[in-house]
């Protein structure tokens, strides 16, 4: 069996974050959120993996390299526009060839990885099969309706959904799919929409199965998900000081601190990462909080947040939460009487606080 990994895609509700940076790239406890797909294929048994790239394409091999950090072997798919999923299955085709596959959306984090999920696939040997999950909100995600554990309605972000299971953005196929995705047309955003290309095996009377999980899964593609996403995976962090901690400091429940890290009359209250060549002076650093490489934190305190690599934080004299905050970004201030602070700053920004 393959892998096929999307991540191509703007990142549009991500911006201006990915303005200078590819959305799949975006850490969630200090490791980009494409690793995390990534080593769950790898876990499920799955070693040769295509990733299909886009615009970012240039970005996303430096960061992943020719697979050999995971002795996985990875292919780089160009799909030359972001015309859906559908086309993307097409774009793969000469790379997946005869075999199985399951194709995985590069910007998802589901706790716990797809292994039982390809477990089952091999066992039955469906035709397709869909992972689905419940959600409060249908109406915004492709929507399946079932018979038992049986697809038989696919429906894009219905108005009235007749089902709260939605589509987690992990598929398990075998060849039959370009048979379908050939055989649809483009829908009215211009794009090949995978739901109807699963609802054209559905029609042919072809086995397409579903399996509900039952535990965590995000999509990572708004702030607040993004936020949740790093909350939950910080939860299974388990203490490591490689820094230098003085006397002064005090390090609460689960905290990583990278080698080179210096934390200096300071809080550190876990879950929380802290990279390595970190500075944290006079500060407070909160729960579900991560801190990339080569950041300085100096009288200011942050908390559910993410900070990302190069980046100074210095005398913000109110707590900063709920806030991601991009590459070599300086927020700089003096006090002030608002009590707290959200930011959502893109690469090699400055803001002064006067």
């Amino acid at each position: 069996m393959k892998g096929l990994i999307l991540s191509g895609g703007h990142g549009t509700r991500l911006r201006p974050i990915t303005h200078t940076s590819a959305k799949q790239l975006v850490p969630i406890v200090n490791k980009p959120i494409l690793f995390y797909g990534i080593e769950a294929l790898k876990e499920a048994g799955i070693y040769d993996i295509g990733i299909i790239v886009g615009d970012t394409k240039d970005e996303i091999k430096k960061a992943v390299g020719d697979g050999s950090q995971w002795e996985v072997k990875i292919t780089y798919i160009e799909q030359e526009k972001p015309l859906g999923l559908a086309h993307a299955v097409l774009t793969a085709e000469k790379f997946i060839g005869d075999s199985p596959f399951i194709m995985y959306l590069g910007d998802n984090v589901i706790k716990g990885g797809v292994k039982e999920f390809v477990q089952e696939f091999k066992r039955q040997t469906p035709t397709a099969q869909i992972l689905l999950v419940k959600v409060p909100n249908p109406s915004q995600f492709g929507v399946a309706e079932l018979e038992k554990d049986r697809v038989i309605r696919l429906v894009e972000k219905p108005k009235n959904p007749k089902s709260d299971l939605a589509l987690v953005g992990v598929y398990l196929f075998d060849s039959n799919i370009f048979r379908a995705a050939k055989a649809i047309d483009y829908s009215q955003r211009g794009e090949l929409e995978i739901t109807d290309a699963i609802q054209w095996l559905v029609d042919q009377n072809l086995n397409v199965k579903s399996h509900v999980i039952k535990g965590w899964w995000k999509d990572t593609g708004k702030l607040e998900d993004l936020l949740e996403a790093n909350r939950m995976m910080s939860d299974a962090l388990e203490t490591k000081i490689e820094g230098k901690v003085d006397e002064k400091s005090s390090i609460e429940f689960k905290v990583v601190i990278g080698k080179g890290a210096v934390v200096e009359n300071s809080i550190v209250r876990g879950p929380a990462i802290i990279g390595e060549n970190v500075t944290i002076q006079n500060a407070y650093i909160g729960p579900f909080t991560s801190i990339s490489n080569g950041c300085k934190i100096v009288e200011s305190e942050i908390e559910h947040s993410i900070v990302l690599e190069g980046s100074t934080i210095s005398k913000i004299g109110h707590r900063i939460s709920d806030s991601l905050i991009g590459k070599n970004v300086e927020i700089l201030g003096e006090q002030r009487r608002i009590k707290n602070h959200q930011f959502m700053v893109g690469d090699n920004s400055k803001i002064e606080l006067i």
